[in-house]
Parts: structure tokens; sequence; C-alpha cells
């Protein structure tokens, strides 16, 4: 997160049906499901419930019986980095695929039904960086959002910004807002005037052992106690908590090596 980050939506009570290329989903494929459900589960107050099985094992964590993240398993044969991937709401996701492919994305896995859940694909950008696609049907998304252990933001971490948000503009419809700054690549994603995601340009900087990616921030109570909880879960925090306009952020890692950032939003 950055200070070009906009807050998060309000929690609702009624799922509603997320607006084309507003992010809607986070999912996670790991090794090891079951230490990961625990992983979670202990951090953020998860319980969990089967998904669709299209892809291997799936389960839907859930807080207050509402879903908000979905953890599924890699194949074994399967080399992957180990990351959470946003997936953003298209009403078509065949020819979201296929404007992916006209703008020198990459199309992975897909399209494919998901059950009666929905349609889903999964894409890379230009840059190499992971997104899913999802098409709703009977599941919506995620379904709560504001309040401790919900997604908070996506960030794209890239080499630059300006190519790779022309690259989501045309895909989903975007409106850019870069920051002027002479050192800081910053571009905030916006729908109907509200930002939803941002592009970060790290340029060499950018770890070499991951390349682009997207980074998903989850919502906590209070930073610090989440940070040592997950210490004591076998997590590490891979940059220390700083301050920002938005509130307290720290980039972690869970045991598999997943990275996420948590956040303690102003009171």
């Amino acid at each position: 997160m950055t200070d070009a980050r906009g807050p998060a939506g309000p929690s609702s009570d009624t799922p509603a049906r997320h607006a084309p290329g507003a992010p809607c989903w986070v999912s996670l494929m790991v090794h090891g499901p079951d230490a990961t459900q625990e992983f979670y589960g202990a951090l953020f107050g998860w319980e969990f419930q089967p998904g669709p099985q299209q892809l291997g094992p799936y389960v839907r964590a859930l807080l207050d019986g509402r879903e908000v993240a979905g953890i599924g398993r890699l194949p074994p044969d399967r080399h992957l980095p180990i990351a959470w991937t946003p997936y953003f709401a298209s009403e078509n996701v065949d020819l979201t695929a296929e404007t992916v492919r006209s703008r020198g994305g990459t199309v992975g896995v897909g399209p494919l039904d998901a059950a009666d859940a929905g349609r889903m694909a999964i894409c890379s950008d230009p840059a190499g960086a992971v997104f899913g696609v999802w098409q709703a049907a009977a599941h919506l998304g995620t379904a709560v959002s504001g309040v401790s252990g919900t997604p908070a933001w996506n960030e794209l971490l890239t080499f630059e910004s300006a190519s790779v948000a022309k690259f989501y503009r045309l895909v989903f419809g975007y409106e850019e807002e870069p920051v002027v700054s002479a050192d800081f690549d910053y571009v905030s994603l916006h729908l109907g005037g509200e930002p939803v995601a941002g592009i970060h340009g790290l340029g060499h900087t950018l770890p070499r052992d991951r390349g682009p990616h997207w980074i998903t921030y989850f919502q906590v109570a209070d930073v610090n106690d989440a940070l040592d909880h997950l210490a004591h879960l076998g997590g590490q925090v891979l940059k220390p908590v700083h301050d920002t306009e938005h509130g307290r952020v720290a980039q972690v890692s869970d045991p598999e090596g997943a990275r996420f950032a948590l956040v303690q939003c102003p009171s």
C-alpha cells in the first residue's frame, strides 16, 4: 500500500454483484491446503466450506458465514509461485479473455465453468503478473469488506506503471490517476470515480525472485498484534510496520511463502 491508495469499501450484510472490473475475489493455491487453512483460520478467524473442485480441492473462507477468499491445492507436479491472486469481475469472461490476448496478455487457464458458481479464467498481463477474471453466477465473490480479516486493497508491483496501466484500462475500462512525482511511479485504477486497485512501478528494485505480481492487503484491527500472531503461526515479516495516511501497513508471508500485506485502517 502507498499513500495513493483509496479507502476500503463499506461493510454490507447483503452481498451485491460486483461492477465489471471491480476486484471481486482473492484466491490462493498452495501445496499444503490443510496447514494453510489452519494458518489463516488462526490469523483472521476464518472458517471454511467446500467450493468448486474443477481445478482440484478447493475451499472458501468465511467470516460470520460470509465468503471472503478461497484456498486450493496446487497439483504436485506444478512448480508455480505460491501467491494470492485477485479476481476482477466480468459480465462475459470469454470476451474479456479475448481482450486480454489481443492486448498482449496471456490466458493460462480457461475460460471454464466452476460448477454453478460462475465462469472463470486465469490470465497474466504483458509483464507476467497473474490475475483472475470472474463471471458470477451463484457465487458473487467476496461478500463482506471493511472489517478485520477481509481484503482491503489489491496492488500490482511491476517494473513500470504506464504501459501496464494501459493494458488494464483496455481490458477492464478503468480510469487512471497517476501520481505526479519525479521519483514515485504509481497509478490508481478507478471505476466510477472510486479507486479500486493500484499499480506501483518499482523498476530494478522489483524482487527478482518474484517478478511482477499482485499483492493483497487484508484488514486487521491491530497490526502489531497481528504480526505477533503471524510470527507465532510460522509466517514472516518482509517489510516492518510503517505509517501511511491510510493506516499502518506491514508486508508479510505465510509459511508456504505467499506474500500479502496487513493494514490497520485509521479509526
